[in-house]
């Protein structure tokens, strides 16, 4: 039985995707340039620079953030030294629940950042290769691991070896309540060491498009595991599709979309750029597993944006979103900052805590 040929006419939605992306990036350039000033805050104990800190920053604290949830599962109390790091991890974790790995594609900015970098390289590649490059099959398996591994020291670490007190403990170390300006220390005075690892991350990235994002980030590996649980899921009608591949050509996680009923993969992003190439009406589908109906896309993208918005929101709103940590005592652990390394046992901690005590009272 021959297949009608119906042209798909309906609105694409990677330029909205693009714009939602775009004006993230905007906004964490914009959270990254006040927390310059709020740092030359602290620097001068108060003297000069910003007195409120944006607290959007703490969305780059994902280790602190993480040991913070755990903290709240196991006392039912919210951590006061970045509880917008909380809310922002628990954000991440509703959209892409919901919307498959979604924050990858639509909000993160290294995601962005990756994506732009990797549609440059493939063009580069075309021209010089005839095609874009991609990472051969009995490399790209066991690399996709490393991101597993690295999540899974993270959590034996922190659901397996960490108690309530010892929690409690590194949440209240000056380490940690510092964490956020020695990550923009790490950034302003990178090393040497630090931007050789970043130029050649960012010269596999051309031509092995989103190395980071594929290989290496445990955040991803966190939400694309999350993901499989999604009750939202790209479908193919096998019986309208006409087999033109052009669905997995746009893909940018590589996955062979024309091959499956449904999109059941860590790697997929949600973007949708799949059934936005797909030239015949409905044969892709974002579907609900559960009802079996269809969701628009536009709703889906919409939805993104709101549930991280509701979640981050509820925060603001009911006074949960900034630090609770008085400035004096962050005055007086600035002036040690460059002593202050990651503390590597409990002991460690508690001592540490113990002595700022002392220099704080």
């Amino acid at each position: 039985m021959a297949i009608t040929y119906i042209k798909n006419r309906e609105k694409k939605i990677q330029k909205y995707r693009f714009l939602v992306q775009s004006l993230f990036a905007l906004l964490c350039i914009w959270i990254g340039v006040e927390f310059y000033f709020y740092v030359g805050y602290l620097e001068t104990s108060g003297v000069s620079g910003l007195a409120s800190k944006p607290e959007g920053v703490e969305g780059f604290l994902p280790i602190s953030a993480l040991m913070s949830v755990y903290y709240f599962l196991l006392t039912g109390e919210l951590h006061g030294a970045h509880p917008a790091g909380f809310f922002i991890l628990l954000g991440i974790i509703g959209v892409s629940y919901f919307i498959g790995k979604s924050f990858c594609s639509w909000l993160c900015p290294v995601g962005f950042i990756s994506e732009l970098v990797g549609d440059f390289g493939d063009k580069i590649s075309t021209k010089l290769f005839g095609k874009p490059l991609k990472m051969p099959k009995f490399l790209d398996y066991p690399l996709r691991s490393v991101k597993y591994l690295l999540l899974a020291f993270f959590v034996y670490v922190i659901f397996f070896q960490m108690s309530a007190l010892a929690l409690r403990s590194f949440l209240d170390s000056p380490y940690n309540l510092l964490a956020d300006v020695k990550m923009f220390y790490f950034f302003a005075d990178i090393t040497q060491t630090g931007l050789i690892v970043i130029a050649v991350l960012f010269g596999l990235s051309i031509f092995i498009r989103n190395f980071w994002c594929r290989y290496l980030c445990p955040y991803g590996a966190l939400l694309g595991a999350l993901s499989f649980l999604s009750p939202n899921k790209i479908k193919r009608d096998t019986s309208s599709c006409i087999d033109c591949k052009l669905c997995t050509k746009a893909c940018p996680s590589r996955i062979n979309v024309h091959k499956v009923n449904m999109v059941y993969s860590d790697e997929c992003s949600s973007c949708m750029s799949c059934i936005d190439a797909c030239p015949v009406k409905d044969t892709l589908q974002f579907r609900s597993v559960i009802t079996k109906k269809k969701i628009s896309k536009f709703y889906a993208a919409g939805s993104i944006i709101l549930i991280y918005i509701i979640i981050t929101g509820t925060a603001i709103l009911t006074g949960n979103w900034e630090s609770t940590t008085p400035k004096e005592q962050l005055f007086i652990y600035m002036k040690n900052i460059n002593s202050l390394g990651h503390p590597r046992s409990t002991n460690e901690v508690d001592l540490l805590n113990e002595k700022a005590k002392k220099e704080f009272n």
